[in-house]
């Protein structure tokens, strides 16, 4: 029989990739409750109008990588592709938007359908956080001061922050017009394809594309930065005060318009130098309108989203946890016992595997020593008899006998004497 195969750009995850995984969504529920952000779960599956009037009709997203499919009544439906439009759906279904301000973070999987590459798979995988109610600027500092506490946090260095505002409903239609107007005698041979139609339909985007030949001829393209509203201007001022006062560097980059139509004022992305050509890790800004777009009142938000895929790139260390201990039988008839006493230190606080067959001692300790585990437990009929265990030390070497009754607390003290190291 035909074995059954992965999908193309979908991807198994085993340790150790499923502990830096691990590792990635516990550091962000760590950094982001200090910061009174509350961890929300949406559905992966929505309505695809939901994606069509958050992100644009004119998007890369929704014109080519969506995986959209009707279900059996003919409803449209589509895997999420990004999870901000679903936490702002779930906001304003379950009537929260209007409590002041909303802060909550997500995490899980996205489908895109685009060439798979490094960092990023058809299914790919999203930290997302979202503040939702409050139009300050010193917000959206402290969200980008949060986001540089996280990646520190994770051990990331290299990185650079680029900042930039894309103006609000009231000035940016005017830095839009002497766009289009700059725009308008480019031809194929200058842009490529897509900034060819993007010119016409999207002409923001043409800023954004990464094919050399676009960068080269839309160089001295109008910055939006010029074309700024005074209360615009003032909003970054703020935020880039903020940014200087906590002392976080940050690059002006007035060509950053991220890809998705929802964006306003504040827009960020960290960029970092360790993973070649796809080098962000993760971007956000302000969304002011958004809500009200969807159906709901209208409130201001800002928030981010982090690539897990590009975040695991760049830490290069095993964050799978090594058990406790390894528990090796000698004696066939102790088996029950050593599954009891294996129970016990698991309550007890500490990871660690035991035996369901006698195998002999050379097979066990090679297993032992494969597992990574700091101790390893001897149980032979000796210490059957005796209630004691032997104790060895698989990292410092030597080995002692130590009461069954003793064991989790001489484990505890060795444990704290490691983290003292």
């Amino acid at each position: 029989m035909e074995k059954i195969q992965k999908i193309k750009g979908f991807a198994d995850l085993f340790p150790p990739d499923s502990g830096v995984f691990s590792f990635i969504e516990q550091t962000a529920r760590d950094v982001f409750s200090r910061y009174a952000y509350r961890e929300l779960r949406v559905p992966v599956l929505e309505r695809t109008e939901l994606f069509a009037r958050s992100i644009g009709e004119e998007t890369d997203v929704v014109q080519k990588e969506m995986y959209t499919f009707p279900d059996r009544k003919g409803r449209s439906l589509t895997l999420r592709p990004e999870a901000t439009a679903g936490v702002m759906r779930a906001l304003i279904e379950d009537k929260r938007t209007g409590e002041g301000l909303q802060k909550y973070f997500a995490y899980g999987p996205m489908f895109r359908y685009e060439r798979p590459q490094k960092g990023r798979m058809r299914q790919f995988h999203q930290i997302d956080v979202e503040a939702v109610g409050s139009p300050d600027a010193l917000l959206d500092a402290e969200i980008l001061l949060m986001l540089d506490h996280y990646l520190r946090a994770l051990g990331l260095n290299n990185l650079s922050v680029d900042l930039n505002s894309l103006g609000c409903r009231q000035c940016r239609p005017v830095f839009l017009e002497a766009l289009r107007e700059f725009l308008k005698g480019m031809h194929k041979e200058q842009l490529c394809e897509d900034c060819m139609r993007r010119k016409l339909t999207n002409p923001l985007r043409v800023l954004d594309c990464k094919v050399p030949q676009c960068k080269e001829f839309t160089a001295d393209a109008p910055k939006i930065t010029d074309h700024l509203c005074p209360e615009c201007a003032a909003h970054f001022d703020v935020v880039k005060s903020a940014l200087d006062t906590a002392g976080l560097r940050y690059v002006l980059n007035p060509r950053l318009v991220r890809g998705l139509d929802y964006y306003v004022r504040t827009t960020f992305e960290i960029v970092s130098g360790d993973i070649g050509a796809q080098s962000s890790v993760a971007g956000g800004g302000r969304y002011d309108g958004l809500v009200a777009s969807l159906g709901g009142p209208d409130v201001p938000g800002v928030g981010f989203a982090c690539g897990m895929e590009r975040l695991a790139l760049l830490i290069d260390r095993d964050m799978t946890a090594a058990p406790d201990f390894f528990l090796t039988v000698l004696d066939a008839a102790g088996l029950s016992h050593g599954l009891q006493l294996a129970q016990e230190l698991r309550r007890a606080g500490f990871s660690g595997e035991a035996p369901f067959a006698a195998k002999s001692v050379k097979s066990q300790m090679r297993a032992a020593d494969k597992s990574g585990a700091r101790f390893c437990l001897v149980l032979g009929t000796e210490e059957l008899a005796a209630g004691t265990v032997v104790v060895k030390d698989m990292r410092a070497g030597g080995q002692e006998t130590v009461s069954q009754d003793m064991l989790a607390a001489f484990l505890r003290a060795r444990r704290e004497e490691a983290k003292g190291e």
